[in-house]
């Protein structure tokens, strides 16, 4: 049995949680037991009353390479030591230049220019106002519908949450920006159900855009944006031929294709980017959580040689695009960024992932048959487990597994509604593949 006596705190406990009004959290609830965090190291977080928790969840699709990496501290405390800060506007820092070659050099030949922010919603905000101003400079303004996906996640501020297409993240918001639509999400469980990889059916979803451009016209669109795999609504895996169809038809209409591979990125697919396991090129591609691992905010959109050289005309002296973070490129997000990409490389952390992704898989899938499991879908060393929903409280049964997970069994998981989603970090051992699922059983079991 699992022995849940109090330990002594390592760190001050406040006594009143009032004041912090936490993001995308059932601040009432969480208050009521709150669910404390105090250290972490490589599988495991530690909680203010000593418990190892098990992270089945890289923090939050971060933490590929684990916790407590000294490499990625040590060289953030150096970079704090001898260069705080500096202006990203006009002056720059070795360090942002050494990172931004290292990333074009993971990513698919062509995509060979990086601008750097803090975060997956600004990439987003910033690829989608990169695509509105290529365009633009091109002589053709009129394209300036956003395409974006039902049941994507693209973050959250305004462009990303306009081409979103998860409800609840909206519908607080008003209409957002003008000139926006989506196409229909790739999931159909009565014809995907249990599908470990990408599943068979499903490219025909990438014609609903010959539709809308038959609807809008194509010299109103600038550009569409899709996740390779849809995490944040409970990993929906691209189908077979679904991104190729979906590129065919925006070369053919001069559509732009992001991919936003905030969660995709930095090995979660076994690749560096996603774009590489399905050998298709987009226009843009956003990165952000795994670039330092998540030890510091850091985002950014690699683009193509073409639209970055469309930017690089008139006056030498006059900003090309009027566009950028007072922390882009920070000098300690850029240490911690490169010390990430050598930890990857070193431990070929990568690689490791492809490998174990068929035995990740069979592990997620021996939890078929359980109570109120509808579905499971596994892709990479990623897996959505769809739990039937309550009756009367939709939402309530994830929650309660969460809850179970850490209170009861010493393990992080994250929820999507019903849905439990495992991205454990990539260095995990088939040992720890193996505690997990025993773990999320019981979960599945207490919650029955």
């Amino acid at each position: 049995m699992l022995d849940k006596s109090a330990r002594p705190s390592n760190v001050n406990v406040p006594n009143d949680l009032a004041a912090h009004w936490m993001p995308f959290t059932a601040n009432r609830a969480f208050k009521k037991a709150p669910r404390l965090l105090a250290g972490a190291k490589d599988m495991h977080y530690i909680t203010v009353d000593g418990r190892k928790i098990i992270d089945a969840a890289s923090g939050m699709w971060c933490t590929n390479a684990g916790h407590g990496r000294t490499q990625i501290s040590a060289a953030i405390a150096k970079s704090a030591e001898t260069l705080d800060y500096a202006p990203p506007f006009q002056f720059g820092i070795p360090q942002a230049f050494e990172l931004a070659s290292r990333i074009a050099e993971l990513a698919p030949d062509g995509l060979d220019h990086v601008f750097f922010c803090n975060s997956g919603s600004e990439a987003a905000d910033t690829a989608l106002k990169i695509a509105l101003a290529y365009h633009q400079i091109n002589g053709q303004g009129s394209r300036t519908r956003l395409i974006g996906r039902v049941r994507g996640y693209h973050g959250v501020g305004f462009g990303g949450t306009s081409v979103g297409g998860i409800v609840n993240n909206r519908k607080l918001f008003g209409t957002l920006l003008s000139g926006v639509d989506h196409l229909p999400a790739t999931y159909d469980r009565e014809k995907q159900a249990f599908t470990k990889g990408e599943p068979d059916y499903g490219a025909h979803f990438a014609d609903e855009l010959e539709n809308l451009v038959a609807l809008h016209g194509a010299n109103t669109i600038a550009a569409v944006i899709v996740e390779p795999m849809a995490g944040s609504t409970g990993v929906l895996p691209a189908p077979k031929g679904y991104l190729k169809r979906l590129r065919e038809i925006t070369q053919k209409h001069g559509i732009l294709l992001i991919f936003d591979e905030v969660i995709t990125g930095y090995g979660r697919l076994g690749y560096a980017f996603a774009a590489e396991r399905y050998g298709v090129l987009p226009d843009m591609l956003t990165f952000a959580k795994g670039i330092t691992n998540g030890a510091a905010p850091m985002g950014g959109v690699l683009v193509r040689d073409t639209i970055h050289d469309a930017f690089m005309t008139g006056p030498e002296h006059m900003v090309e695009f009027t566009h950028g973070y007072t922390y882009s490129a920070h000098p300690i997000a850029c240490a911690a960024g490169l010390a990430t990409l050598d930890v990857y490389r070193d431990e070929k952390l990568f690689e490791r992932a492809r490998a174990l992704e068929p035995k990740f898989a069979d592990a997620v899938m021996s939890l078929k048959g359980l109570p109120n499991v509808a579905d499971i879908r596994t892709v990479g060393l990623t897996a959505g487990i769809d739990l039937a929903p309550r009756a009367d409280a939709v939402g309530k049964r994830g929650y309660d597994a969460m809850c179970s997970a850490f209170f009861d069994n010493d393990m992080m998981l994250r929820i999507a509604g019903d849905t439990l989603a495992l991205t454990p970090p990539l260095i995990i051992s088939e040992d720890q593949i193996g505690e997990i699922m025993d773990k999320v059983g019981k979960v599945i079991r207490a919650v029955a």
